[in-house]
């Protein structure tokens, strides 16, 4: 299985970019974000996500740090890292380190896990041998340089769902007293206004609930807080700025940030890396 799931996901590598070391990402699907790693030594210093981060070790051994234990991961394992949870990352070995990783965004999978459901899935340990889960993220990490079908990103949502909460310390919990639909209508507002300061009376407004059980409710249906929700959606966008070739220097502006420095602190908080790092490393998908 191992042969078949790294044979599957090296294809199409040399047509994106041929630098030694190098972060390939892939064109963004809805809620879904792909890239590959390929690096050598510690990449990334402690920083969090406010997804899921989903992957597949390669080639290599990839070794972080995460909820107070030293992990390592060989090739063909699968890599589940849980929102709002502070790793570092890098290669445990000379030989360097090789792997697929794609962000699954919390709203999206708990449309996969169903109505009926509140609590989002937790894999305590993050490092899984899992042929099925595996094959799983290999549908969509395959060919990064390639468009993926609508219909096999609704598959792939549900085949996760279902793979993650097999793998949860506790049963997925239902709904409850959970304002699911205001949750939702805060969240949609956080995306359509991004790049400015939202006050929390905006979000009361949004949703009828005062701001701390917002804050509480929020957490509980995305895993993280709408403050962080808000910067993430900054940052992922300077990000995507970066690939396309933008001067550092206007993308805190465009970005909503006070300035570069501003930028600069919060990019290495999210991603581990500084931003400009990140343009060294990072190849535009080409068509």
């Amino acid at each position: 299985m191992q042969n078949a799931v790294d044979q599957t996901v090296s294809d199409g590598l040399e047509r994106l970019c041929k630098s030694r070391e190098r972060f390939l990402s892939a064109a963004p699907l809805p809620g879904i974000e792909r890239m590959e790693a390929l690096f050598f030594g510690n990449m990334f210093a402690p920083h969090r996500h406010d997804t899921y981060a989903l992957g597949i070790t390669m080639q290599g051994v990839q070794t972080f740090n995460y909820r107070g234990s030293f992990r390592a991961s060989q090739p063909g394992n699968v890599i589940v890292l849980h929102p709002d949870e502070l790793h570092d990352g890098g290669a445990g070995t000379d030989d360097g380190l090789r792997y697929r990783m794609l962000y699954l965004e919390p709203s999206l999978l708990r449309q996969g896990l169903g109505a009926e459901t509140a609590s989002l899935p937790f894999v305590s340990d993050p490092v899984i041998a899992d042929p099925e889960l595996a094959s799983t993220l290999a549908s969509v990490l395959a060919h990064l340089d390639e468009d993926v079908d609508p219909l096999l990103i609704d598959q792939f949502v549900s085949d996760i769902a279902s793979g993650l909460a097999r793998h949860a310390k506790g049963p997925v919990k239902p709904v409850g007293l959970l304002a699911l639909d205001r949750m939702e209508r805060a969240r949609q507002y956080l995306e359509d206004n991004f790049d400015r300061a939202v006050q929390s009376d905006e979000l009361e407004e949004v949703t009828g609930l005062d701001r701390y059980r917002l804050i509480r409710q929020f957490r509980a249906c995305f895993a993280t807080t709408p403050y962080r929700y808000l910067m993430m959606r900054r940052l992922q966008k300077a990000r995507s700025l970066i690939t396309l070739r933008h001067p550092l220097v206007d993308i805190a502006g465009e970005t909503g940030f006070a300035d570069q420095s501003h930028l600069n602190r919060h990019f290495k908080r999210a991603f581990g890396v500084t931003p400009g790092r990140w343009a060294k490393l990072t190849c535009e998908k080409s068509h």
